[in-house]
């Protein structure tokens, strides 16, 4: 009898060890996931921050373009209040075509070409973009890593108790996925 509780006792407790080797594993792997998704909200964010002045600085060489200035502003807007994954992909996807139609359009300015904060905030930007890709990777190798351990078993049969979902992958929108059109 005393034989059977042992084995009981060291059953349950390696379940027990078992289940909170899991909760902390996937905490960890979740707070990872945050911390990713909040990187590539700082380089977002320092991104919306440059668009005004980049708008402003083109807007002086290119007073008839309002239309294009007027579109970047407003996707920088929505873009800024994107509530969840897959708008925020959408928008940002949108942002970026408006985005190299301003430069599109300055290379019909030689003068703005010329200028140097302009050059310097292309440089700029173009670093954060680099920088945007970098964290949307390492976000996407996070996310990938979480939903990996919740899938396999028998994680799989257990994560519900706790409360874990899977991460959203940020993938590139319809409009990214397209050739890139050259005319000559």
């Amino acid at each position: 009898m005393s034989i059977l509780v042992s084995i009981l006792i060291i059953l349950v407790g390696v379940i027990a060890l078992f289940l909170i080797n899991l909760f902390n594993s996937l905490t960890k792997l979740k707070m990872t996931v945050s911390e990713a998704s909040a990187d590539i909200e700082t380089f977002l964010k320092q991104r919306y921050d440059m668009i005004p002045n980049l708008v402003e600085i083109v807007k002086g060489y290119a007073k008839h373009e309002k239309e294009i200035f007027k579109n970047v502003t407003q996707l920088r807007s929505k873009a800024m209040g994107a509530t969840t994954v897959a708008d925020q992909m959408a928008l940002e996807g949108q942002l970026d075509k408006a985005i190299t139609k301003i430069f599109a359009v300055a290379e019909n300015y030689p003068q703005l070409k010329a200028d140097k904060n302009f050059s310097d905030l292309q440089a700029n930007l173009k670093d954060l973009e680099t920088d945007i890709q970098k964290s949307r990777r390492f976000y996407n190798g996070t996310v990938r890593d979480f939903n990996t351990k919740l899938e396999v078993f028998p994680n799989n049969l257990i994560v519900s108790i706790f409360g874990f979902k899977a991460f959203p992958f940020f993938e590139a929108s319809e409009e990214e996925k397209e050739n890139v059109q050259i005319k000559f």
